[in-house]
């Protein structure tokens, strides 16, 4: 369980986290079937970065021509604001500590407000999820009353990562290496959900955890 204190309420919020390519994608989904409203943070930074928005702006008057996409790859209806190559910023970000810093601190304030009004309009639920990739990286523990991470082994975590991404090993080692070790974030966990075989290994541990609050 994490030394921060958590958040306390009349709702659950469920804190859902892992490293990249773990899984959590699946496991959001899955739970948004069962009847929990799951709040995405990646689906918050994707907007905040979307054509014409301020945040988009600051990126390519950092970046410039590094983050657009070729003229002839677009629709004239982007021109003159071409919207971000987010392959190419990720290939920026990823390589390099400062920038990735900079990135976040531009996002997040952007991300956590998202939430604020997400949960917001969430006045009767008795759960939601939080589903936040750098939950722990960004120090976001006492958004939660609860914290399930979501692991593999490193080399299964590497191996969907390649595939998903298009990666080759270096470089998609390079990017599991900017977050938080797997095992370091399992140690802080409420729970640990197992996702290196069977989905129904992960999905009758979530039955276990939420039965146990009913």
């Amino acid at each position: 369980m994490s030394e921060r204190q958590r958040w306390e309420g009349r709702h659950r919020r469920i804190g859902l986290t892992g490293g990249i390519a773990s899984g959590k994608s699946s496991v959001g989904e899955y739970l948004a079937t069962i009847g929990l409203p799951v709040l995405d943070a990646d689906a918050y930074a994707r907007r905040a970065l979307s054509n014409g928005t301020q945040a988009a702006e600051a990126v390519l008057q950092r970046y410039g021509s590094r983050v657009k996409y070729p003229l002839d790859s677009i629709s004239a209806e982007h021109v003159p604001s071409r919207p971000i190559n987010r392959s190419a910023l990720g290939q920026i970000v990823f390589n390099d500590p400062e920038e990735r810093k900079w990135l976040e601190q531009l996002i997040h304030p952007i991300v956590l407000d998202s939430f604020e009004k997400e949960i917001a309009q969430q006045p009767k639920t008795t759960a939601l999820v939080l589903m936040i990739p750098l939950l722990f990286e960004a120090s976001l523990q006492t958004m939660c009353s609860e914290i399930w991470v979501v692991h593999c082994d490193p080399e299964q975590q590497l191996q969907r990562l390649c595939r998903r991404d298009g990666l080759d090993e270096s470089t998609a080692l390079a990017r599991i290496k900017s977050q938080w070790p797997l095992s370091e974030k399992c140690q802080r966990a409420d729970l640990v959900l197992d996702n290196s075989s069977d989905h129904d290994v992960w999905k009758r541990q979530i039955t276990s955890q939420l039965n146990q609050f009913n």
